[in-house]
């Protein structure tokens, strides 16, 4: 596994962890550039090289299983990796802290749309995708779906079911104007990640308590 060239480029230096897939725990932060984050796979395989890192890629390669990895913070100079790698092994291993405790922020933290904690597969999504190409006669609506995509199929605040859950409503549009787009294109994060077709918009329930909202209900 490895990152393409135009991949690396856009992420510059950038923090990671490893995570176990039988508990899904962190069992490792570290900071780098391009390819890095998958280098201890490979160290694994030298049955020379002894460290908990390593045995613990193996214990996971015997199970079957592949190691989870996540870029935690990308885009970043190798002194602001270097300080945001050590603040995240400082608040994953204080003794004094109850690691089993689940955080009450409600906020995200800064930068987290764009250069916030992601797969592999969600990084080169977001620096390996196609342009859209548009005709010069495209219609398009596009729906912001950043808060209630459920991108890590976890149940979390706001998410819904699937991605055409997470479109269709409530949204304040011009009904005469909505009804002559050709697609509503639902975005999260600047990567659109679902086309509809609508055949129909209906006035929402919620008209009157959010000033006159459609939505999209068969699509």
């Amino acid at each position: 596994m490895e990152f393409k060239q135009s991949v690396i480029e856009a992420l510059q230096c950038y923090v990671y962890c490893l995570v176990d897939p039988r508990d899904n725990k962190i069992f490792y932060v570290g900071k780098g550039q391009g390819n890095r984050v998958f280098q201890h796979a490979i160290n694994a395989l030298d049955e020379s090289a002894d460290s908990l890192k390593l045995n613990t890629i193996r214990d996971v390669i015997k199970a079957n299983l592949s190691v989870k990895y996540y870029i935690i913070r990308h885009g970043m100079t190798k002194d602001e990796a270097l300080l945001v790698e050590s603040v995240l092994i400082d608040v994953l291993t204080y003794n004094q802290f109850n690691l089993e405790s689940v955080l009450t922020n409600i906020q995200s933290g800064h930068h987290q749309w764009d250069k916030g904690v992601k797969t592999i597969e969600e990084i080169n999504t977001l620096y390996d995708c196609a342009e859209i190409v548009l005709g010069l006669t495209d219609r398009l609506i596009c729906i912001n779906i950043n808060k209630t995509y459920n991108h890590v199929d976890v149940d979390s605040y706001g998410t819904r079911d699937n991605k055409y859950e997470a479109t269709r409503k409530y949204w304040k549009l011009n009904g005469n104007r909505a009804k002559q787009a050709d697609y509503v294109l639902a975005t999260y994060q600047g990567i659109v990640r679902a086309v509809f077709k609508p055949s129909r918009w209906y006035v929402s329930k919620k008209q009157f308590e959010s000033g006159g909202c459609t939505k999209i209900i068969n699509l």
